[in-house]
Order: C-alpha cells, then sequence, then structure tokens
C-alpha cells in the first residue's frame, strides 16, 4: 500500500513537473501596430484587414489618447477600427488585444494632468475599465515615454491603481482580468530615472522592453551605429557599452523585474545615417540622418520593405560582436535587423528565460511579402518560428 501511495506521488509529482515544463515553454508573441500605418501609401499601407490572427499571441493597438482623464476615441473611423480589430478574435478566440496609451508624442506631457491627483487618476481608471470591456479588449498597456525622476512617483502610482482595479474588476465580472503592462525605455540612466522596478514588478503583468533606438541621427558627434545591437561592440566604452539589448535586458533584471516578465523588443525598422567621409564602418563620421523613405518619409528611419528596397545593390557587412547587420550604398548607412539577427534574438531571449518577444512594428515588417520576397511578415515568422509554442 506504501509502495502504490508512493508510486501514485512519485507519478503526480512527474505531471506536475511536465506541465510546469509545458507552461514555461509558451512565450508570448506581442506586437504592435500603430494607427498611423493606415495612412502610409501603397505597399506600406496597413489596415486592420491587414493582420493575420494567428501570428501574435498578444496585438497592441497604438495609440489610445487622454482628454479630461477619460480615454477618447477621436473620430468614426477609430470606431470601426476597433470593432474590425476585435473581429480577429472571432477568428482566434486564444489572442489577446490590448489597447495602448501614450507614446512618443503623447510624451510625458499628455499623461497630466490626468496623473496629477488620486481623484483625476480615479476618474481615469474607471473609464478605462468602461472603454476595455465595452470594445472588448483584453488590457491597457502603459506607454508612458518617458516618466521623469519628478514623476515616477506618478508613474507608479498610476500603474498600482490600475491593477487594484483591475482586479476588483475581475471579482465581479464573468470576464477574465483585464491586463496590465507598461512599454519602458531600455536606457540605464533612463531605468534609473523612471521606474521604481520592484513596486512595478509586483503590478505589471509583463513589461514590454523597447530595447531598440540606441543610435541614430540625434547622438552628437555625429557617428554611425546601429539601432539594436544584441551585444556591447568592441569599440563601445563608457555609457556607450550600455547602449545593447543584453545589457538593457539585464538591467531591468537586476533592478528587480523577473525575467518571466521581460517581454523583449525587437525592431522591423532601422536607422539610418547619411556619411560624411569614405569611411564606412560602425562608428563612422556622419553628416546627419539618411535620406528619408519613399514610404514611411522620415529622415534617418527606414522600415524593413523599404530596407529589402534599400538592399539591392548595398554592400551588407554582419557585425559579429553585436549580432546584427548595417547595409551601405554610396553615402548611405543602414543599421537593422534580418531573419538572422531575430533568430539570434531569440535564442538569447529563451536562454534567459524571459517572457518572449516584442515587435515593433507588424506594420513596419514585409506585410504583404512583395517587397523582400521572403513571404509576408518574414521577421515577425522568423520571430515565430525560433519562439516555437506560443
Amino acid at each position: 500500500m506504501g509502495a502504490t501511495t508512493m508510486e501514485q506521488k512519485s507519478l503526480w509529482a512527474g505531471v506536475v513537473v511536465l506541465l510546469l515544463l509545458q507552461g514555461g515553454s509558451a512565450y508570448k508573441l506581442v506586437c504592435y501596430f500603430t494607427n498611423w500605418s493606415q495612412d502610409r501609401q501603397e505597399p506600406g499601407k496597413f489596415t486592420p484587414e491587414n493582420v493575420d490572427p494567428f501570428l501574435c499571441s498578444h496585438l497592441i493597438y497604438s495609440f489610445a489618447s487622454i482628454e479630461n482623464n477619460k480615454v477618447i476615441i477621436k473620430d468614426k473611423s477609430e470606431v470601426m477600427l476597433y470593432q474590425t480589430i476585435n473581429s480577429l478574435k472571432t477568428k482566434n478566440p486564444k489572442l489577446k488585444i490590448l489597447l495602448s496609451i501614450g507614446g512618443y508624442l503623447f510624451g510625458s506631457k499628455g499623461f497630466h494632468p490626468m496623473v496629477d491627483s488620486s481623484t483625476s487618476r480615479l476618474e481615469f481608471v474607471n473609464s478605462v475599465i468602461l472603454f476595455l470591456r465595452n470594445h472588448n479588449f483584453d488590457g491597457l498597456d502603459v506607454s508612458w515615454i518617458y516618466p521623469d525622476q519628478k514623476e515616477n512617483t506618478h508613474f507608479t502610482l498610476l500603474i498600482h491603481e490600475l491593477a487594484e482595479a483591475f482586479q476588483k474588476d475581475f471579482t465581479k465580472s464573468t470576464k477574465e482580468r483585464l491586463l496590465l503592462t507598461a512599454g519602458v525605455s531600455a536606457g540605464r540612466q533612463m531605468i534609473d530615472n523612471s521606474y521604481q522596478v520592484e513596486k512595478l514588478a509586483k503590478d505589471l503583468d509583463f513589461i514590454n522592453l523597447l530595447s531598440f533606438d540606441f543610435h541614430g541621427s540625434w547622438e552628437k558627434p555625429l557617428i554611425t551605429g546601429h539601432n539594436s545591437p544584441l551585444s556591447k561592440g568592441w569599440q563601445d566604452r563608457g555609457p556607450s557599452s550600455y547602449y545593447n539589448v543584453e545589457y538593457a535586458v539585464g538591467y531591468w533584471i537586476h533592478k528587480g523585474m523577473p525575467s518571466e516578465k521581460v517581454v523583449m523588443g525587437i525592431p522591423t525598422y532601422g536607422h539610418s545615417f547619411t556619411l560624411a567621409t569614405a569611411e564606412t564602418t560602425v562608428g563612422a563620421p556622419a553628416s546627419g540622418p539618411g535620406a528619408a523613405g519613399p514610404i514611411t518619409e522620415s529622415s534617418g528611419f527606414l522600415a524593413y520593405y523599404e530596407i529589402c528596397q534599400f538592399l539591392k545593390g548595398a554592400k551588407i557587412t554582419r557585425l559579429q560582436d553585436q549580432q546584427v547587420p548595417y547595409a551601405v550604398k554610396g553615402n548611405q548607412w543602414v543599421g537593422y535587423d534580418d531573419v538572422e539577427s531575430m533568430e539570434t534574438k531569440v535564442r538569447f531571449l529563451k536562454n534567459l528565460n524571459l517572457g518572449g518577444a516584442m515587435i515593433w512594428s507588424i506594420d513596419m515588417d514585409d506585410f504583404t511579402g512583395k517587397s523582400c520576397n521572403q513571404g509576408p511578415y518574414p521577421l515577425v515568422q522568423a520571430v515565430k518560428r525560433s519562439l516555437g509554442s506560443l
């Protein structure tokens, strides 16, 4: 009898371990897409109809705005957009769709005066729950880019109050609990100034680490550098040795964010420079941003579908130390991610048992498959394949 009980116990222990292992193997593939991509010309025009509902585990629509302490709908097209987005869930009921508030242009300014008092925050929190439930969203992503030292307490309070309210809503609701995530900086100084990491770790389901924009045409002195190097480059000294994915991920974990709550950002775009001399390596002098892409029309910036066109006739170099490629054509230099660097980054995040990968953004991948001849969504598909089970 005793032996049989022991056998049963060890069998159950084995089942539990197996279940835990299976649970642990399901990575998140979190994909942002932007509401302004629908205004681009073909082949960059991206609407919710372009979204493959089986591509990602989580989709994040960016960005909604705040006015008078409430999430607002700006126009009728946004209502249509919300309806279309949520029809994706009828095709794939497992898909989670979140709404993101904030963003680069919204900055810190957009969160004031809403965060300044407990009354205005409460009004906002209540409006958010109503909004998410009415439009069938699964959660909220707070992309406050970025709180400064004076504001980091406001940020922590906002996240805490949202988390508590989401929990209360869940206990009285028949639906699943709303998810709460944040888009956060990968810069060491910003991490120190902006985030009370241990407190945030208790309240957030996961963070979307914006591990890109490490180098670009805003830097002084202006020299070429990669948008999202995985590791430190051989010439990186002082603060520039922090400007890589590996350091940013490690620093968030060191500050108290559990590794399984870190979802590592991988970009589908590159930063470009106009070279100032005949030198073409990383760290070569630049005279300004690279020429604007024909579709995204932003100098110093190219979406992957534009990079594929740029690569025709360009010289491609793979940085062995930083594990990412760059390309040069004439006086134009662009550092970007491709299928190989995506796969390398996923191996890295799996080795660290991170929560998964985040894509910024699916509308800048070659979603039609016409620009790169690698099939639709070549970069996101590479990440998905490498992650395995979602």
